[in-house]
C-alpha cells in the first residue's frame, strides 16, 4: 500500500489551535457521515448539513478526492448557464474542527466515500485519529426498513466492542450485506485498539428516498447520548414534523397506502411484544413487500403530481 499521507493534507495551524484546546491524552471525538452508501432518508446528510451550518468550524484535513473517486461512475453536478458553464459541485472528502452547543471541539469527517483506495483511506483516517488522540469514532447512515412512520424509529447500533452497544436491542442476527468504506473503517479501527460505533436510523422504506429529517433527528440525538456533545439536535425538530404531516396528509387521501400502513403498524406491534426474538418480524399475516409499498407510495404521489398540474 502507498503511504497513506500521501492522499490528505493537514492544516497545522488549525491543528496547533485544536491541540491547545483538549487535554493531554483527551482528545476530541470523531463524528462521520460520508455520502455514497446507503442513507435512507438523508439521515446522514441532513445530519451532516446541520452540524456544518449550526455550528463554528474550521477545516483540519483534506483529502485528495483525484485520488478516491471514479467520476464516470458518479459525476458531479455542472451548471449550464444560457452560453457557459458557470459551476461546479466540486467534490470533497474533509475533517473539520466543529464545536457543540458548550463550545467542546470534535472533528466531523464528511463528503463522498471513495470509490479505490479503501484501505489506504482508512489508514489515513487512523493516522488523524491518532495523531489528534480520538478516543472514539461515530457514524450515522440511515438504512430502509419495514417500520411505519406512525412509531418511534429503531435503531440499529454497532461497535468495536461489545460494551459500546451493551444497552442496545440486537434486530439482527448474522446477516451478509455490501460492504461501505464506513463499515471497513470501523472494523480496522476495532482490530487496531480503537473505539468505533456507529448507529443506523430504521427509515421506513417507502419513505427511503426522500428526505427524512426525523431520522437525522434520531441519529444526531444518539450521538449526542455517547457523546457527551451538544449537537442542538432539537432544531430538527420542526423540520420533522412539518414532514412528518406531510406524510400523513398523503396516506389520509389513500386507502390503500393506509392499509399498508396499518399492516406495518401491527408488525411493528407484533415485533415490539415479541422483543428478544431473533426474527426482525415475528409472527405476522401477510404484509406488502418493501418494492410493493414503495410503488404503491410511488404511483400516489405521481396521481398526487398530476392533479397538481390539472388544476
Amino acid at each position: 500500500m502507498r503511504d497513506p499521507r500521501e492522499i490528505y493534507e493537514v492544516d497545522e495551524q488549525v491543528a496547533a489551535e485544536l491541540a491547545r484546546h483538549v487535554e493531554v491524552g483527551q482528545g476530541p471525538v470523531l463524528v462521520h457521515m460520508v455520502r455514497g452508501f446507503v442513507d435512507a432518508g438523508d439521515a446522514g446528510q441532513l445530519a451532516s448539513e446541520h452540524l456544518t451550518g449550526h455550528f463554528e468550524s474550521t477545516r483540519l484535513a483534506t483529502f485528495a478526492v483525484d485520488e478516491l473517486l471514479d467520476y464516470r461512475a458518479r459525476r458531479p453536478a455542472m451548471t449550464f448557464d444560457a452560453s457557459t458553464w458557470s459551476d461546479y459541485a466540486e467534490p470533497e472528502l474533509v475533517v473539520d474542527v466543529v464545536r457543540d452547543g458548550e463550545g467542546v471541539p470534535f472533528l466531523l469527517l464528511h463528503g463522498v466515500e471513495p470509490d479505490v483506495q479503501w484501505e489506504r483511506y482508512v489508514a489515513a483516517v487512523r493516522q488523524i485519529l491518532e495523531r489528534f488522540d480520538v478516543p472514539l469514532t461515530v457514524g450515522v447512515h440511515g438504512v430502509p426498513m419495514g417500520v411505519p412512520h406512525t412509531r418511534p424509529l429503531g435503531v440499529t447500533a454497532h461497535g468495536t466492542r461489545p460494551e459500546l452497544v451493551a444497552d442496545q436491542v440486537s434486530w439482527f442476527g448474522t446477516v451478509k450485506v455490501p460492504a461501505s468504506v464506513s463499515a471497513l473503517m470501523e472494523y480496522r479501527l476495532g482490530r487496531a485498539g480503537h473505539d468505533a460505533m456507529g448507529f443506523a436510523v430504521h427509515v421506513p422504506h417507502y419513505l427511503a428516498q426522500s428526505a427524512f429529517p426525523h431520522a437525522s433527528l434520531v441519529a444526531l440525538q444518539n450521538v449526542e447520548r455517547v457523546t457527551g456533545l451538544e449537537l442542538d439536535s432539537q432544531v430538527l425538530e420542526r423540520a420533522a414534523r412539518e414532514v412528518l404531516a406531510e406524510v400523513e396528509s398523503q396516506v389520509a387521501d389513500s386507502e390503500e397506502i393506509a392499509a399498508v400502513v396499518r399492516a406495518l403498524e401491527e408488525q411493528y406491534d407484533s415485533f415490539s411484544r415479541a422483543i428478544g426474538r431473533t426474527n426482525l418480524l415475528a409472527e405476522t399475516a401477510d404484509i406488502p413487500t418493501a418494492d410493493e409499498l414503495g410503488a404503491e407510495f410511488e404511483r400516489f404521489l405521481a396521481q398526487q403530481d398530476g392533479d397538481d398540474r390539472s388544476r
